[in-house]
């Protein structure tokens, strides 16, 4: 009696966790983690007006996550589960795509926000390492009683629409191209254009980045060395739809430093002191997670800097570098984190466009099939 329950036990042990979607625990956690990321983009969204700045906006962002995560996942049984920022917030205006996330107030990047600024919010939790991520664009100023048109409100629209008809399109079976090819043809409806070779992924618990890219307006080199994967059901995305009001979407790198940085696992024997003893501070107060991490909470960002190079160079760490459009060009962005199940996809963070709020005479129409 006694081996045969030990065997049953041994047995229980060895069984692999359910990771997927089909897990009715995992879901529980991508919807808690995605309820905070909708909570809180609302709520810095309201303190982007005309005078706010940056910096003010990505910390107060970064403290309201974590106001949230502390409320949660306190009992006895859950306090052990791993949670935390999965994005830091980063306030990107006009023709800089994402990523901005200034580590001071003299940072080069803490920009004041004025009326008419295209602003795109991003920001995200994880729980238990599965992370739910928003992003979302608006123009300062625009309401319901002062809308914006023009070329702003076409880029908006467009952008919105081409993030649902994309998510429309994900179902089991879809190929990587489908989605690439419908994005394009929304952005062309509206004439602009996806800013120029932006991925999207498949998520998995732990790794934002997994194994299926879908790729936006890609350029001839990585539209050859691209693979062609298959939507499959279960799938988590992070939906990440990127468009500018440029003819090419081409984005170059900006004079704007970066501030996030994320553990990729890969190790190196890294030789100076200084790398050291930043990569162990970094690795410290990222609790080991391989998340974007804004290394403003280390204990001297500015020079911090110096020894962040060398495991940076080694792909020890990835830093999330900030490129931008021309000038005077726009871009806006909004990001969606999703399941694909069985009764279509399930959304965990949902982006908000306020459509009485933009007034744009061009619309997208989908071919109808033959």
């Amino acid at each position: 009696m006694s081996s045969s329950t030990s065997t049953t036990t041994a047995t229980k042990k060895a069984a692999p966790v359910d990771y997927s979607i089909s897990n009715s625990d995992v879901v529980f956690k991508y919807k808690t983690a995605g309820k905070i990321a909708n909570k809180v983009i609302a709520q810095v969204k309201e303190l982007a007006i005309a005078g706010s700045n940056t910096y003010d906006l990505c910390a107060k962002g970064d403290e309201l996550l974590e106001e949230e995560l502390s409320k949660i996942f306190n009992s006895k049984k859950t306090k052990s589960t791993p949670k935390g920022i999965a994005f830091p917030t980063t306030i990107s205006p006009n023709h800089v795509p994402a990523h901005l996330a200034p580590v001071s107030k003299d940072d080069e990047a803490n920009i004041e926000l004025k009326d008419g600024d295209v602003v795109s919010i991003q920001l995200g939790v994880q729980l238990d390492g599965f992370p739910a991520i928003v992003g979302e664009t608006f123009v300062i100023g625009a309401s319901k009683s002062n809308p914006i048109d023009g070329q702003k409100a076409d880029l908006l629209k467009a952008a919105w629409t081409a993030s649902e008809v994309a998510l429309s399109n994900f179902k089991p079976g879809t190929k990587n191209w489908d989605i690439t090819n419908v994005v394009g043809k929304v952005a062309k409806s509206f004439d602009v254009t996806p800013v120029e070779n932006m991925l999207t992924y498949n998520q998995e618990r732990l790794k934002m980045y997994a194994n299926k890219e879908i790729i936006l307006n890609p350029s001839k080199q990585n539209k050859a060395s691209m693979e062609t994967h298959k939507v499959e059901l279960n799938d988590v995305y992070g939906l990440d739809i990127l468009i500018s009001t440029s003819k090419d979407g081409k984005v170059k790198p900006s004079n704007f430093r970066t501030s996030l940085y994320k553990l990729t696992g890969e190790s190196y024997a890294l030789k100076m002191k200084m790398s050291h003893k930043i990569l162990g501070e970094l690795k410290t107060k990222a609790n080991g997670h391989p998340f974007p991490f804004n290394i403003r909470n280390l204990e001297d960002p500015k020079k911090a800097r110096g020894g962040l190079a060398e495991p940076t160079n080694h792909k020890i760490l990835l830093s999330y570098d900030v490129v931008a459009e021309k000038e005077g060009e726009y871009i806006a962005q909004f990001y969606t984190t999703f399941g694909v199940t069985k009764n279509g996809i399930v959304k965990y963070t949902v982006p908000v466009f306020d459509e009485e709020f933009y007034k744009s005479d061009k619309e997208y129409k989908e071919e109808e099939s033959s």
